[in-house]
C-alpha cells in the first residue's frame, strides 16, 4: 500500500527528533511558589538543552529564580515557551521573575531564536522585566534600547500581553534598528492605537526575511486599519499583515480616562501593597484565529479555534500558492497526536478541508506541493536555500493518512521518488514504491 512509504518513513526519521533538546513542563496547571528541587535538577540535568516550555503554570518571583540558576550553563538555549505563566500573580512580581530569568540565558551566553511571552497581560511596564536578557552590556535603560543587540532572534510573540501604544513604540524604535533576521512579529490584542500600530509597520522596511506581522485585536478602527493596509502595500508587504478582523476600535475618552485612571491606581497599590495587594487578573483568552495558530502552532490554540476550525483554515491558506499550503500542511500536523483523539481529529479535518479545496482547485500545482512538503522536510534537494524544518512523526503520519484519500492523486506518489538526501529513508521509500505502482 502507498500508506506503507510514509509509515516506514516516520519510523526511521521522527522517532528520535520529537522531544529533541526540549523539556516540557506545559500546562500542568502548577502554582510556583518555590521552584520544585526535581524540577530544578531536571534543567540542570538536561544535556543540550535549547528550548525550556513553562507555559500553563503560575511562577513566583523565588521558583523564576530558582529555575534561572538551573538556566545559567545552557549556551546551547534556542527556544524560550514562556507564555501564560504569571496568572494570578501580583503585578509587581513579573518584572523580577523576568529578569531573573533573562539574566540568566544572558550568563549563559544564549543566542535566542524564539521569545513567546504571549498571554501575560503584564503591560508596558512588564515589557521591561527582560530588559537584562535583551540589552548590551551598556547603557540601554529599555527594550527600544535592547531589542536592536539581538541578532538571532526570528520571533517575537507579544500577543496578549497589553503592551499598549507605549510599549508597542518602543518595539517598533528597536525592530527599525535591530533584528536583522526576523520573520514573525506579534503585537495582537494589546490595545495599541493606530498611530502606533504605523509605527510598528512602518519599522519593518527593509526586513527581507519577515513572513508574519501580527496587530489583529487592537484599538486601530476603521480607518486605522486601512491606514495600516495602505502603508504595508506600500512596503510591498502587504500580504504579510495578519488579519484585522477582532479590531477593537478606536477608543473613546472615557477609556482613555479610565486608563490613566487604572494607571494611578497602580502606583498607589504599589506604595501600599502590605495594606492592599491586588494580583493581576487572569488573561482574557483571545478569539479564535487560525493565523496566530499558524505563526506558532499548539494542540491548545487548534482546539480552541472550535468547530469552524476547518473554514478558518480555508480562509486564512492561499492554496493558490503551492509553497504555502505546504507550510501550512506542516504546521498543522506538527501537533497532531496519535494517542489524543481531539487533537487528532481536528488534524485531520483541517488537513481535509484545506487539502480538498485546493486539489479542486484547476490552477493548484499538486507536483509543487508535493515537492515543496519533500524540501521543507529535507528530503530533498533545492536549488533554493531552504532550511528543513524539524520533523516530527505528526508530518509523515498525517502525509501517510493523505495519500489514501480520494482527493489526492495517486500519479502524484511518483514525486516523492525524486528524493537525492536521506539515502536510508529513500531506499525504504522507492522501493515500496515500486511495490504499490499500477502496472502501466
Amino acid at each position: 500500500m502507498a500508506t506503507d512509504v510514509v509509515a516506514q518513513l516516520a519510523d526511521s526519521l521522527a522517532k528520535t527528533q520529537v522531544t529533541e533538546g526540549e523539556l516540557s513542563y506545559k500546562g500542568q496547571g502548577r502554582k510556583f511558589d518555590n521552584a520544585k528541587a526535581e524540577m530544578v535538577k531536571e534543567i540542570q540535568e538536561f544535556k543540550g538543552l535549547q528550548a525550556l516550555r513553562l507555559e500553563g503554570n503560575t511562577y513566583g518571583v523565588e521558583a523564576a529564580q530558582a529555575i534561572a540558576k538551573a538556566l545559567e550553563t545552557k549556551s546551547e538555549f534556542k527556544y524560550c515557551y514562556w507564555s501564560d505563566m504569571f496568572t494570578g500573580r501580583l503585578r509587581s512580581e513579573i518584572p523580577p521573575a523576568l529578569n531573573s530569568l533573562g539574566a540568566a540565558l544572558m550568563t549563559a551566553g544564549a543566542r535566542l531564536t524564539v521569545l513567546d511571552l504571549s498571554d501575560n497581560a503584564f503591560g508596558p511596564d512588564g515589557v521591561k522585566g527582560i530588559e537584562k536578557l535583551l540589552k548590551s552590556t551598556k547603557g540601554a535603560i529599555a527594550m527600544a534600547q535592547a531589542l536592536k543587540h539581538l541578532r538571532s532572534v526570528q520571533v517575537i510573540n507579544f500577543g496578549d500581553c497589553l503592551v499598549r501604544s507605549e510599549g508597542a513604540i518602543a518595539i517598533a524604535e528597536a525592530v527599525t534598528e535591530g533584528l536583522p533576521i526576523l520573520k514573525e512579529l506579534n503585537l495582537s490584542f494589546g490595545e495599541i492605537t493606530g498611530e502606533a500600530a504605523l509605527l510598528v509597520a512602518q519599522s519593518v522596511e527593509g526586513k527581507a526575511t519577515l513572513e508574519k506581522l501580527d496587530l489583529n485585536g487592537n484599538c486601530l478602527g476603521e480607518e486605522g486599519c486601512d491606514a495600516l493596509r495602505e502603508v504595508m502595500d506600500g512596503l510591498n508587504m502587504g500580504d504579510l499583515l495578519g488579519a484585522l478582523s477582532d479590531d477593537e476600535g478606536e477608543p473613546d475618552e472615557e477609556d482613555e480616562d479610565e486608563d490613566d485612571y487604572e494607571e494611578d491606581d497602580d502606583v498607589e497599590e504599589e506604595e501600599d501593597r502590605s495594606v492592599n495587594q491586588v494580583s493581576s487578573p487572569p488573561s482574557v483568552p483571545r478569539p479564535p484565529d487560525a493565523s496566530s495558530f499558524l505563526c506558532l502552532p499548539s494542540p491548545d490554540k487548534l482546539l480552541k479555534l472550535g468547530t469552524k476550525r476547518a473554514l478558518l483554515f480555508e480562509q486564512q491558506v492561499d492554496v493558490a500558492d503551492a509553497g504555502k499550503t505546504a507550510e501550512a500542511f506542516l504546521k498543522i500536523s506538527s501537533v497532531y497526536n496519535e494517542e489524543d483523539e481531539e487533537v487528532k481529529s481536528a488534524v485531520l479535518d483541517s488537513i481535509d478541508a484545506i487539502l480538498r479545496k485546493a486539489f479542486a482547485s484547476p490552477s493548484f500545482q499538486g507536483y509543487d506541493f508535493v515537492s515543496s512538503l519533500l524540501v521543507m522536510l529535507g528530503l530533498l534537494k533545492s536549488e533554493d536555500k531552504v532550511k528543513p524544518v524539524r520533523v516530527v512523526p505528526g508530518h509523515l503520519q498525517v502525509l501517510e493518512y493523505v495519500v489514501r484519500q480520494d482527493y489526492f492523486p495517486q500519479d502524484h506518489i511518483a514525486v516523492l521518488e525524486a528524493l537525492e538526501s536521506c539515502s536510508s529513508a529513500r531506499n525504504i521509500l522507492k522501493s515500496t514504491l515500486e511495490q504499490v505502482r499500477p502496472e502501466n
